[in-house]
């Protein structure tokens, strides 16, 4: 049975990959374990060692906390927000390409954003 700490971290790693754009196949080569691993992982099938996650931390450039965020202090994982917008590939697509604008222009499409959203 999974552990419900290491589904979270998982998914941690899933989102943070997509997040930069990286695949399964680049984030294994620069830990140096196959992708069937990190598929694993990020599944939470398989429990995540304290060294390799030294290691998946450094690849993506995130401190080890960033897998632990979200959990309260029993260590299960905090009540899920309904309709996780990190699961969405849609979603992280969008994320990914707003912060491929400039400063000044995403700013302004944000605003646009924020009004479009309020006549809805």
């Amino acid at each position: 049975m999974k552990h419900p700490v290491d589904v979270h971290v998982g998914k941690r790693i899933r989102h943070r990959r997509w997040m930069i754009g990286m695949t399964q196949q680049q984030l294994a080569d620069k830990v140096g374990i196959k992708f069937q691993q990190i598929q694993k992982y990020e599944t939470g099938m398989n429990r995540v060692s304290a060294s390799r996650l030294w290691d998946i931390a450094d690849a993506v450039e995130v401190p080890i906390s960033f897998f632990f965020e979200g959990l309260s202090g029993e260590a299960a994982p905090a009540r899920e927000v309904s309709g996780d917008i990190l699961a969405d590939k849609e979603a992280l697509a969008l994320v990914r390409s707003y912060y491929a604008i400039p400063e000044a222009q995403r700013r302004r499409l944000f605003e646009l954003a924020k009004v479009l959203s309020d006549a809805a």
